[in-house]
């Protein structure tokens, strides 16, 4: 079959589809697997219990059934909701927002998707790119550039902490290259756990501003819900030039694919039409479920009493177990402020860390290896191959379990 440019893009090689196709083989050859490598939020009886009991009330409801199963959604998706989005965030961060600055997405990997190609590619001004001030990042971001070098990124500064501890802040020399056509972060950002300071996003938007372009922020674990966030310096964070991304995913929602997009009226327009090409509507299920969350502000109640402490607790004893387990050996871990991974830091690793992965999962524990969060970096890094993340939405026996395994076969390599 001959496939378009397009076609060849999307259905040839990709970090993201080649981890996911083999996180889901290794786990059906070994069902025993640890699984530290994926993405899902952890299981929280309480928040399951909120959601069935939200369901329930919608399949109980005959006209909320019939809303939910016998309709499309409109090209920015419900009204309802999102009037009621937009209240709620003016009212709680003073943000001046109507329905027309949001519109629902089918999750936010389709969200950036979309915005990515809107924004990168071939225009009239050039070939433009969609800058990454600090790297590494989501690795499901690296092939969503329909054209080749969409992308563009820039290295951190590293900033050593106490107790084996490290954390990537802004190169205080970034310099936006001439092409960029947005910047774009995530915040926490996944892999490391990094949260960027209210000071540093302000710095990006205003850069951004002078630059004329819009600044990106990608917000699956953070504020204002599910608030993965444990750092006292961090806020939730929007101007008429974001682009802000929220998700319900990482609230215990991953199967829903729903999210949402804030930003200025015109863009959620544009946004809004080519989403529709693209996808005729959004699901009606996230959507419905949000409504009922918003309504009572169950949803911002369960970031803030549930899920941010639950995952904080779970960051402690997973930096505690790794940092006991890995004495001796030569690694640096990420300072844990968001989100819910482990980022290690291995100075000096022999091998790959893919390697190190497949090391590691005949060994029992599945951990994902850090090399492809540092994609559109133009020139070699070392420490781009030194790194592995560790998900720590597990139970603690398995976070104990994984810690002995990792410090095993680490022990073993750097003999």
């Amino acid at each position: 079959m001959k496939l378009s440019y397009y076609g060849q893009h999307y259905s040839g090689p990709s970090a993201i589809v080649t981890l996911m196709d083999d996180l889901g083989s290794a786990l059906r050859a070994h069902p025993g697997l640890l699984m530290m490598g994926g993405g899902s939020p952890a299981r929280i009886p309480e928040v399951e219990q909120l959601f069935q009991q939200t369901l329930q009330q919608i399949a109980g409801d005959a006209e909320q059934a019939q809303l939910l199963l016998g309709r499309y959604q409109g090209p920015k998706g419900d009204l309802a909701v999102r009037e009621l989005l937009a209240q709620q965030l003016a009212e709680e961060q003073g943000w001046p927002l109507t329905a027309d600055h949001i519109a629902l997405t089918n999750g936010g990997q389709s969200a950036f998707g979309i915005i990515a190609n809107m924004l990168a590619g071939s225009s009239d001004m050039g070939h433009r790119t969609l800058h990454f001030p600090l790297v590494p990042e989501y690795l499901g971001y690296a092939d969503a550039g329909i054209e080749p070098g969409s992308f563009s990124a820039s290295q951190p500064t590293i900033k050593f902490l106490d107790d084996g501890l490290f954390k990537y802040t802004l190169d205080p020399a970034l310099t936006i290259p001439v092409s960029a056509a947005a910047l774009c972060v995530s915040r926490p950002t996944n892999p490391s756990g990094n949260v960027l300071s209210d000071a540093e996003l302000q710095w990006l938007d205003a850069a951004a501003r002078q630059r004329d372009i819009p600044l990106i922020i990608d917000a699956a674990y953070g504020l204002p819900f599910p608030a993965l966030h444990y750092s006292d310096d961090s806020n939730p964070y929007w101007s008429d030039n974001v682009i802000l991304l929220l998700s319900l995913s990482k609230v215990g929602l991953p199967g829903v694919r729903s999210g949402f997009v804030i930003a200025k009226p015109e863009f959620i327009e544009a946004f809004s039409r080519a989403n529709t090409i693209l996808n005729l509507a959004v699901g009606n299920l996230g959507p419905a479920l949000a409504l009922l969350l918003l309504q009572d502000r169950r949803l911002q109640r369960l970031s803030r009493e549930v899920l941010q402490p639950w995952y904080k607790a779970k960051a402690e004893t997973a930096l505690r177990l790794m940092q006991t387990a890995l004495l001796g050996v030569p690694c640096h871990i990420h300072v844990p402020q968001g989100a819910f991974f482990l980022w290690l830091w291995l100075p000096g690793l022999p091998i790959s860390t893919t390697q190190l992965y497949e090391e590691l999962k005949l060994a029992g524990l599945l951990v994902i290896p850090g090399d492809g969060s540092f994609f559109a970096l133009h020139s070699p890094w070392q420490h781009s191959h030194e790194c592995l993340r560790l998900s720590y939405a597990v139970s603690d026996q398995c976070l104990q379990q994984g810690s002995v395994i990792l410090a095993q076969v680490l022990r073993r390599i750097f003999a």
